[in-house]
């Protein structure tokens, strides 16, 4: 059964691909007609029943008494200096869901958000602070995409990461099928390498995704103690590194298949070159690439991101010890758009700045 919007209408959105056929056959479409509905979503990128020529007038007019196509509505786009682009979306309920469509010399990335909010309370992350209002459904979730390349027509958008507002493993049941539809080859076409799925390291849901689903891992390390992680990672309490690292080598990860260790450099809490050390004895043995991101600020934290000195030398200092190491570079800053920038801090009237408990004050 497909879902369903407030309004009762059903979303034909975020389906897989045999789900919507068969829910079409009992429509009493024909096949070609089934065909032809999944290719003017995701191909043809239709907006609009009344201009899919495909489809007979009677079966557009029944479709849209019944059913419906978008799930969100695009309400700006924020181009940054660097070309980075933030797409704000409205949901029916008046939220913001906020996406990111980085480009490239010859294709361009698309991150996704997968949440209204976060429930994981990551201390350097501004979607933190908004709390988790609620799950994105695989309708909205897969429209970020339909909508970015409706928008952009001339940028190959190629790669899709789930690295927007939310914690995508919080929200498997309705990430599986909106990754099941990017990949379809019938559809959007993404290829299964080139979706990558981040998280903070909800275990038991990593290896779900594993098992579930084509698409790439991401973990989120950001420190090398418990200690530090547990105040600036508060799912570390449930999880913590001995727990995820002894999970992550049990992945049966195909041949050359590298898990993504994202590492998030915040100065003076976990940039030395004593973190590198811990860092790269727990990934010994750990088929991975290691991905570092210097912190990129908003109001109200009092983190600090690492001279560029400090990210190069923690950098080299991996590399030294043939570790696979790169930095992500720093897009879209300007408009908010960076790595833990997205989404809208909750008004208060003075806000308190954010530090976690048992770190020190750091300076500004």
């Amino acid at each position: 059964m497909l879902p369903r919007d407030h309004e009762g209408r059903l979303l034909l959105k975020g389906v897989p691909r045999p789900q919507l056929l068969a829910w079409a056959a009992e429509q009493g479409l024909r096949p070609g007609q089934a065909d032809a509905l999944w290719a003017a979503l995701y191909r043809k990128l239709r907006s609009d029943f009344a201009v899919m020529p495909e489809l007979d007038r009677a079966v557009r007019d029944g479709l849209a008494a019944t059913t419906r196509l978008d799930a969100l509505r695009l309400e700006s786009v924020k181009q940054a200096a660097d070309g980075t682009s933030k797409l704000v979306f409205e949901t029916d309920d008046g939220a913001a869901v906020e996406s990111v469509l980085i480009p490239g010399p010859e294709r361009a990335t698309l991150c996704v958000s997968s949440q209204v909010g976060c429930a994981m309370n990551c201390q350097f992350c501004l979607t933190a602070t908004m709390g988790l209002a609620r799950n994105l459904g695989a309708a909205e979730i897969v429209d970020q995409l339909v909508i970015a390349r409706r928008r952009f027509p001339d940028v190959w958008i190629s790669n899709v990461v789930f690295m927007g507002m939310g914690e995508p493993l919080h929200n498997l049941d309705q990430v599986l099928p909106a990754i099941d539809v990017m990949v379809d080859d019938h559809g959007l076409g993404l290829s299964q390498r080139r979706v990558t799925v981040s998280t903070s390291g909800l275990v038991p849901q990593i290896r779900r995704l594993v098992a579930e689903s084509p698409a790439q891992l991401a973990v989120s390390i950001n420190a090398t103690t418990d200690e530090v992680r547990d105040a600036i990672m508060p799912v570390n309490r449930k999880y913590p590194l001995a727990v995820l690292f002894a999970a992550l080598r049990e992945l049966p990860l195909a041949r050359r298949a590298r898990v993504t260790l994202e590492y998030v450099l915040l100065a003076g809490v976990n940039d030395s070159l004593a973190d590198a050390e811990r860092l790269a004895e727990w990934v010994r043995g750990l088929p991975c690439k290691l991905n570092l991101i210097p912190w990129n600020p908003h109001p109200g934290s009092e983190f600090r991101r690492p001279e560029p000195e400090q990210v190069a030398a923690f950098k080299a200092h991996l590399q030294g010890m043939r570790l696979n190491t790169s930095i992500r570079a720093t897009r879209g800053d300007d408009t908010m758009a960076a790595c833990g920038q997205l989404g809208r801090a909750p008004a208060e009237s003075p806000r308190r700045p954010r530090r976690p408990h048992g770190l020190p004050v750091i300076a500004s």
